[in-house]
């Protein structure tokens, strides 16, 4: 896998903190850097822990399912790329009213849980010639910097913003899965 590879995933990873970060922004009266860094941290490290917990599930498995190995990593990535363009386009009708400031464990909360898709692309390169941790390492930057940013404007982007960069990922999810098939399946890989 290339680094331009990487670096999309780890884009990709982050977008639905992103959309995340827009709705807590959007709900603060005025977001400071510092509070934002702070989110865009927690995330971050959460972002980057679990592809490495999804790779060390996959490593575990792998000897048992190799020859899928391909079909796998397309099928994840594919099926959470659906899922992120479904939920950007959908919307999530959650009309309940946001906090104004953020506790850590609210933020780690919501971390973990657009986080569940970084495990699940874990998994899948557990099946690919990758380096984990550079992977892990550039989805929780990517993330850092995305929630970052996320928090910062939020107030000016609104909830819509943040939907169109889910949909944005799971279309780059999709192309890198139909890209990872192409390549084993022309013999390229």
């Amino acid at each position: 896998m290339n680094l331009l590879s990487i670096l999309l995933i780890g884009l990709a990873m982050s977008t639905d903190a992103f959309a995340a970060a827009v709705g807590k922004g959007a709900a603060m009266q005025r977001p400071r850097f510092r509070e934002a860094l702070r989110a865009g941290l927690i995330f971050g490290a959460i972002e980057a822990v679990t592809p490495l917990l999804g790779w060390l599930l996959g490593t575990a498995a792998s000897r048992y399912i190799t020859a899928w190995d391909h079909w796998i990593a397309f099928t994840v990535l594919s099926l959470l790329g659906l899922h992120m363009v479904w939920n950007g386009v959908r919307g999530d009708g959650d009309a309940q009213e946001k906090p104004r400031r953020h506790g850590f464990w609210a933020l780690a909360a919501t971390g973990l849980g657009t986080s569940i898709d970084a495990m699940a692309v874990g998994v899948s390169l557990a099946f690919l010639d990758v380096h984990i941790g550079v992977v892990a390492l550039v989805i929780g930057l990517c993330t850092l910097v995305m929630v970052t940013a996320g928090i910062m404007l939020g107030r000016a982007l609104g909830a819509l913003a943040g939907k169109r960069a889910e949909i944005v990922g799971g279309m780059i999810l999709l192309v890198i899965g139909a890209a990872i098939l192409y390549e084993h399946l022309s013999g390229a890989a």
